[in-house]
């Protein structure tokens, strides 16, 4: 089948694709190379006719700068918006950070190629403990640590060829972005949502800070130091998220799948099938000013609740105050004892508590009852539970029945004030929503899920900006008087208080509200809470005026493609989609979800070495590696550990990406990263598999099909398709199918799946077939050329040096600017007229056989495919009556592996 080249789906950047043919491709003779032809080697005229290493090195350094100034003119068009979390300005790039940009980096070439306008901002996670630490130990100031840090690493990522917005460049750390961190505090503080209160926390011995329950491991060691955490009762800040529980749970169902995140952020927030509610303590029926927030699992019959249940690090139970006093004089004694020797109720409180001792305290017509609820308070309800109502007669409570049975099992309410005669599908919809608009509770939420603790004692945050005034209480700082900046502080300390403390001058103020004396908050801001709406500052990065403008927010979010690591999953990223949607209810966006698609990206591990008696980790250079023994040993003797981990310097198996760079070339490491794994699969690094020198040849055989084009036009020739013979045209009718079959499966996974290293098999596999090419093939047919300009745009997103050279050094490639400039291949028309077909390869027991043409509908279902290839004439000749064990379809390639019986 002979295909016109009128009907090939490559377009010149700004030439409209609505029928309009480009003129070079009408006239063959306007494609002749000539010696004025832009190349990489222009002043030469020569064209290397191998891929070198010295070629490599001079094709990165004449492309990148100008494949950096590419990326910088854009036009109006349809927004893409491809973010990569931002980094912790360590000083140092690691290739955890090589993968992920590269990633984003990838996609963003890809969807400008698509005609899309793509923001790929970068920017800098400035504050926190790490560079705190970092300055106690060196005696530096944390800013100016931080800023040079920021300075190399931005200069490593240039180095990269990594094409970031850099003109919305945000830094946390720096006041005109953290003003309105501050700002979005106030409006929490104003929403009800900030608010102050003493609890018993998580104290990190070794930072010197609280911690948030999702920083505490399932072993209680921080997140961070490791250091196992101490209970401590501090006053401290929290931000309500519970309130936002069933929203953020709810809306998980309208994203597409995370990689396993939305479950994970589900399992998190937890069935939302119950509320807190506030309650007034009162002892010996005088008002303490306390408010006790309780959870009830079933919040209509909240009316007859006979008991409260506190955990035993409830904060009333902690230090000295007038509360804990009063409890200790209503105490009962007997009350406790009773509980721990009547054998039916021990066991059933075996088995909703069972491992702390028991005590109960009775006041006033409530009972705290102490024991291990899953959370610090909850409502003892005897109508709607049987280990409430035991609790209860064990404790002789009276409380008062609030169901009522029909004959046909529906319960109705009574006793309940005006909710009574409701049902109890209608009653916890108007309990709940009172609650809510008197403001005691009534939020749907987990029993397990607790509210965002951001104080943290440390100088290097965003301070929070409030000021504590002995008339007025915590006010907040007015919106005019924002950035509330850090002091200078002459040194920082690492054991005692928050470091603000020292600086009296800064502390000490007038209260906004009555003008008297006052005194500023000391703690600052947990880190993630500046990250958790970084995304929104690069859509106005600039703005004096307001954190960003709507107008723009909505225009570009919510961000397409999000892209990091999985332990980022119950952290970062629910409390940037809490931040969502409160802006959505304040009306500052219009979405109320901030991302899209999530991308998650695995580890880069490398090979390490422990002396298996001891576990400490070894160097290269102190490892026999010789082979006189089966396995590497200590170098004078001693039994190895090899394992794979993260890469650490701790760990002796790191890499610094700068080196690897210079040895294999930037285009290179990026094509190993797509090409090694899946980006959710960890990368084992080891440059003796197949990954690092399959890209390497196929980087090699693409420099030389340009090669053998280059060759052939320069004959003279003229591409004549009336001179080639039959067997010739079936030869480029299968480069013709092969070219529209790759477009079609990169295409959808650089859109669907992200299978990178799937894309580049099938550019291989195109490869392969160009490189079969006959000699008149290649002189005489349109379609080995628009199939290998095809191949070279589609490799252009993800080896962008390389790419640019092969397109600038094949004159029959020149089509109006660099590679990078022009549209992303489409698929032909035609082809899509002919029944969809997948060639097939067939294995059997692992050895290749031939392949096979499969309905592209019956492809992805191993039984179909199965069936097919058997009953079909190959399948015939090949298997037979051979007894099949096993079908092997592989879900990234075309490709099954029947194993038999020999």
């Amino acid at each position: 089948m002979q295909v016109s080249v009128r009907r090939l789906a490559l377009y010149p950047l700004g030439v409209a694709r609505s029928g309009q043919i480009n003129a070079a491709l009408l006239n063959p003779r306007a494609r002749l190379w000539s010696p004025s032809t832009r190349t990489l080697f222009s002043e030469t005229g020569v064209w290397e006719k191998d891929y070198k290493t010295e070629t490599r090195r001079r094709v990165e350094e004449w492309w990148h700068p100008r494949i950096m100034a590419q990326w910088r003119k854009d036009e109006p068009k349809t927004k893409f918006y491809v973010l990569s979390m931002f980094p912790y300005p360590s000083g140092r790039l690691h290739m955890g950070h090589v993968r992920v940009y590269t990633i984003s980096d990838t996609i963003g070439h890809f969807q400008r190629m698509r005609g899309h306008q793509v923001l790929n901002p970068m920017g800098w996670d400035a504050f926190g403990l790490p560079a705190e630490n970092a300055a106690i130990e060196r005696g530096l100031d944390p800013e100016e640590w931080t800023k040079s840090n920021i300075q190399s690493m931005r200069e490593q990522l240039d180095s990269l060829g990594l094409c970031f917005n850099w003109d919305r460049e945000v830094t946390t750390c720096l006041p005109d972005y953290y003003r309105w961190t501050q700002y979005l505090f106030i409006k929490l503080f104003e929403a009800g949502l900030a608010y102050q209160k003493e609890a018993v926390v998580n104290w990190d011995p070794v930072d010197q800070t609280v911690l948030a329950d999702e920083q505490v491991d399932e072993n209680g060691r921080s997140w961070r130091s490791g250091a196992l955490v101490e209970q401590k009762l501090l006053t401290q800040w929290f931000i309500k998220t519970t309130n936002y529980a069933k929203p953020l749970l709810d809306a998980l169902e309208d994203l597409p799948e995370w990689y396993g995140v939305k479950a994970m952020q589900g399992n998190w927030i937890g069935e939302c099938t119950g509320c807190y509610f506030d309650f007034k303590l009162k002892v010996d029926g005088e008002d303490t000013g306390e408010t006790l927030s309780a959870y009830s699992s079933s919040p209509e019959t909240v009316f007859g609740a006979a008991y409260l249940a506190i955990l035993p690090s409830h904060r009333l139970l902690h230090g000295s105050s007038s509360v804990r006093s009063a409890l200790e004089k209503v105490f009962q004694p007997g009350r406790g004892e009773h509980l721990r020797t009547d054998p039916s109720l021990h066991n059933m409180l075996n088995i909703t508590s069972g491992r702390r001792e028991r005590s109960v305290m009775c006041v006033s017509m409530f009972c705290f009852f102490i024991h291990c609820v899953t959370c610090s308070c909850s409502t003892g309800i005897p109508d709607c539970s049987v280990e409430d109502l035991s609790v209860a007669k064990a404790l002789n409570l009276r409380w008062t029945t609030v169901l009522k049975s029909a004959e046909d099992g529906t319960q109705t309410l009574i006793n309940s004030e005006e909710f009574s005669g409701l049902t109890r599908e209608q009653a916890f919809d108007s309990i709940t929503q009172k609650a809510r608009e008197q403001k005691i509770g009534g939020h749907l939420t987990s029993s397990k899920l607790r509210d965002w603790l951001i104080s943290r004692q440390r100088y290097w945050g965003t301070p929070i900006p409030v000021v504590h005034c002995g008339s007025c209480g915590p006010v907040a700082v007015p919106e005019e008087q924002l950035p509330v900046t850090l002091p200078k502080l002459p040194s920082l300390k690492g054991k005692g208080a928050s470091p603000l403390e020292a600086a009296h001058d800064w502390v000490n103020c007038k209260c906004p509200r009555c003008k008297g004396p006052a005194r500023r908050e000391t703690d600052t801001m947990d880190t993630f809470v500046d990250s958790a709406w970084y995304y929104f500052r690069y859509t106005d990065p600039h703005n004096p005026d307001r954190p960003f403008e709507r107008r723009l927010a909505d225009h570009w979010l919510p961000v397409d493609v999000y892209i990091g690591g999985k332990e980022h999953a119950v952290m970062h990223l629910y409390y940037a989609r809490f931040l969502c949607h409160f802006c959505k209810d304040q009306g500052l966006v219009a979405h109320r979800e901030p991302f899209w698609k999530l991308l998650v990206q695995g580890l880069i591990k490398g090979q390490t070495f422990k002396q298996a008696d001891s576990g400490q980790y070894l160097k290269r250079e102190e490892i026999d590696f010789s082979g006189t023994h089966k396995e590497p040993v200590v170098r004078g003797g001693g039994r190895i550990e090899v394992t794979w981990e993260k890469m650490s310097k701790s760990k002796h198996n790191g890499l610094d990406p700068q080196e690897v760079v210079q040895q294999y070339g930037v285009d290179t490491v990026r094509l190993y990263i797509l090409y090694a794994a899946p980006p959710e699969q960890d990368i084992l690094w080891n440059v003796k598999t197949d990954a690092l020198p399959g890209v390497l040849r196929w980087q090699s055989r693409l420099w030389q099909l340009v090669t053998k084009l280059r060759g052939a036009r320069q004959l003279g020739d003229v591409p004549s398709p009336s001179l080639l013979k039959k067997k010739e045209l079936a030869e480029t009718k299968k480069i013709w199918e092969n070219k529209n079959y790759a477009i079609q499966e990169v295409t959808s996974h650089f859109t669907e799946d992200f299978l990178f290293n799937a894309a580049i098999s099938r550019l291989m596999g195109l490869t392969n077939t160009l490189s079969s090419a006959t000699v008149r093939v290649v002189q005489h047919s349109v379609e080995f050329e628009e199939a290998l300009a095809a191949m070279v745009m589609m490799t252009a997103p993800m080896a962008p040096h390389l790419a640019s050279e092969l397109w600038a050094g094949c004159p029959l490639l020149q089509r109006g600017g660099d590679v990078l400039q022009q549209f992303w291949p489409t698929v032909d028309p035609e082809y899509l007229k002919v029944p969809d077909l997948v060639e097939l390869s067939v294995l059997i027991n692992n050895k290749a056989c031939g392949t096979v043409n499969v309905p592209q509908q019956v492809s992805k279902d191993p039984e179909r495919v199965q069936q097919f290839i058997v009953e079909s004439p190959f399948g015939q000749k090949l298997l037979g009556e051979r007894s099949i064990k096993r079908a092997i379809l592989s879900p990234r390639t075309a490709l099954i592996n029947f194993l038999i019986d020999e």
